[in-house]
């Protein structure tokens, strides 16, 4: 497959034009496809709620990448400024180089990848699928933005779910409207008694559960 061992948590560098970001992969024996994790504002491959849904997938047997989409220079500037975490044109730029890297080192995984976004990594997401469409095979959103992928969201080809709170109101807007403009196949589950960041007792399970169940119909 790699030079990876497979059921090994692997740190990895991976190279991005002049720069390189931070990921951790995970690689299942019998791996049946890879699903790369794009993060939101503030957050980083250290998600405890994207790990969690991470190992789900593991379980599953589908690979898992969990990347920075910023260095820690950038990290530092976004951090004072918020320039960054809402150019969804860059961090799906990013997500691109990380999923070309993909292509290029995990041979035996690249006609099988998805993406899991999350907040305006969900936006991001889409926006990389669109321009990647001939290797990305599905996307899940977790409480994302997919309004901001604007108009990619016409050449998305992945199948898509969008997994939102139930009481997170404005953003089941959001993605209501985002999914009407959306020409492939694609749902809108809605987790209901769940806020933004699905912290409620079995809330983010019920994401895992939804997301296992979608890469698994699409990704093989």
């Amino acid at each position: 497959m790699s030079e990876f061992i497979v059921d090994v948590e692997h740190s990895v560098k991976i190279p991005c034009g002049h720069i390189h970001v931070d990921g951790q992969l995970f690689i299942p024996k019998n791996a049946s496809g890879l699903v790369l994790f794009v993060h939101g504002s503030g957050s980083s491959r250290f998600s405890v709620r994207n790990q969690a849904v991470a190992r789900i997938l593991n379980q599953a047997n589908i690979a898992t990448l969990l990347f920075d989409l910023f260095t820690p220079e950038e990290d530092e500037i976004d951090s004072r400024t918020g320039q960054l975490r809402f150019d969804i044109e860059f961090l799906a730029s990013r997500l691109i180089e990380v999923t070309d890297w993909c292509v290029d080192h995990l041979v035996n995984l690249k006609s099988s990848i998805g993406y899991f976004g999350a907040s305006t990594g969900g936006g991001a997401a889409l926006v990389a699928a669109a321009k990647r469409a001939k290797v990305i095979k599905v996307v899940v959103s977790r409480g994302g933005r997919p309004d901001l992928a604007g108009e990619s969201l016409a050449y998305v080809k992945a199948p898509t779910l969008l997994i939102v709170g139930g009481n997170d109101g404005v953003v089941i807007e959001m993605n209501q409207t985002a999914m009407s403009k959306l020409n492939c196949e694609k749902k809108l589950e809605i987790v209901a008694d769940a806020t933004h960041l699905f912290e409620e007792p079995g809330a983010l399970d019920k994401v895992a559960q939804l997301a296992r169940a979608w890469f698994l119909r699409f990704i093989l």
